[in-house]
């Protein structure tokens, strides 16, 4: 299966480089990843119209016979500019492990070391390995941040920041030596700089544009709070009209209803979030759920004496209360309800086939869960070095910049099913 080429900002020692990357993709029946290089040297350029006039001239590099090469030498400078996913500051990894491990820091440092970890399975890079096996902490930040909580957690991104602070100089010490800054054809490179030069120039202009149009939404803004303000008080018809909007008891109470349509049928459940984390109506990784809301108003009626999870929450009582006298209500809003039917047969087709709403409500019920249970698997199928999340980034996330997966997708479907499955396992049906 041909997958992606995509362009890589690496920051080294040496500055910010940019390259190309192909993550695993299988074709003859084997398993391979590559980055632009040759032997032992990886190609690494100062800016994207070197990359450009590099990929449009050489003849011989380790991406020559990747299945996807041929549609590289004919993109535009832009579409070789790594995105923001993609550019790792590898310089400052001992920087991001002093910060608290919040899930923008253990998210952007998981990124940053899958990518080396690549680039040492790629190089062969055994000094690299032996770095990224010194702490336990390197193998679990592509769990997020669960690992890193409590007590061990807090030992486990201690010995993660240790081990950087003493050793991370010979993991940039390996791959600076890696790296080789190829000469390109000077008369491409006069032509892809003008085409650099232009598309930043371009860019500023929209940057410019879109800054005016602010600066006018905001002018606009000022005008009519003065219009809807007398005498410093807001106008009594704006505050009626936010008085009598409806809060609703479950947003009262901060718990959500959400519907389930899979394997032919349709359940009811509960969910909140407790410190962002998820939690569902269940107990030991097994969900609740109903063939219907009224089923699911008589269950929380006369609930099991061993209890479930969301009995802790504050509000629970208030939901116990309304559902014994009869007057708790069970509606579903749109954004709350899960549709993973066919959702295979739709990534089978590729990103052209799957409604990216649809996918990124499915991902996030699987994702839920998963935490909820403290199960890893959902959030490694999903991470972008493995080909099912490459597919599903691409779809909730597109950008111009990359190349569209392509088919057969058959490895991705099946990985999907296995997700779906393992949700459906976890399902009580009452």
């Amino acid at each position: 299966m041909a997958q992606d080429i995509v362009p890589i900002e690496l920051g080294l020692p040496q500055g910010d480089l940019v390259t190309l990357w192909a993550p695993r993709w299988r074709e003859d029946g084997e398993e391979w990843e590559a980055f632009l290089g040759h032997e032992d040297d990886l190609y690494a350029f100062p800016d994207a119209a070197h990359l450009a006039a590099f990929v449009r001239t050489a003849e011989e590099h380790d991406l020559i016979d990747h299945p996807a090469w041929d549609v590289v030498p004919g993109l535009a400078v832009a579409e070789l500019i790594p995105d923001e996913t993609h550019q790792y500051d590898l310089v400052g990894v001992p920087e991001l492990v002093a910060e608290e491990p919040d899930t923008w820091t253990v998210g952007e440092l998981a990124d940053i070391v899958a990518i080396v970890r690549s680039l040492a399975d790629v190089c062969e890079l055994d000094e690299v390995h032996e770095v990224l096996g010194a702490a336990d902490g390197f193998q679990l930040l592509a769990q997020g941040t669960y690992p890193f909580t409590g007590r061990e957690g807090e030992r486990l991104w201690t010995d993660l920041a240790e081990t950087i602070s003493e050793r991370w100089d010979e993991v940039l010490d390996a791959l600076d030596s890696l790296v080789t800054v190829p000469e390109v054809d000077a008369a491409m490179l006069d032509q892809t700089t003008d085409e650099l030069a232009a598309f930043k120039a371009e860019s500023e202009e929209s940057a410019s544009a879109l800054d005016a149009e602010d600066a006018e939404d905001i002018d606009e803004d000022v005008e009519e709070s003065e219009v809807d303000t007398v005498d410093g008080e807001v106008s009594e018809e704006d505050t009626e009209e936010e008085e009598s909007k409806p809060v609703g008891f479950w947003a009262e109470v901060g718990i959500d209803p959400i519907k389930i349509i899979t394997g032919g049928s349709e359940y009811y459940t509960l969910r909140c979030y407790l410190d962002d984390e998820p939690v569902f109506l269940g107990s030991d990784g097994q969900i609740d759920v109903f063939s219907s809301p009224r089923a699911l108003a008589r269950y929380l009626a006369h609930p099991p004496e061993n209890g479930n999870d969301l009995a802790e929450v504050s509000t629970w009582d208030e939901v116990a209360v309304k559902a014994t006298d009869g007057s708790l209500t069970i509606e579903v809003d749109l954004d709350n309800t899960y549709v993973l039917q066919d959702l295979d047969e739709d990534l089978s087709g590729g990103p052209d086939t799957v409604d990216p709403v649809q996918l990124d409500l499915a991902v996030e019920l699987l994702t839920d869960a998963a935490d909820w249970a403290g199960d890893k698997s959902v959030a490694e199928a999903l991470s972008q070095s493995e080909s099912l999340g490459w597919l599903v980034s691409f779809i909730l996330r597109p950008d111009p910049t990359r190349l569209a997966p392509s088919p057969p997708f058959d490895t991705e479907v099946e990985a999907w099913k296995a997700l779906v499955r393992g949700f459906e396992d976890r399902l009580r049906t009452h």
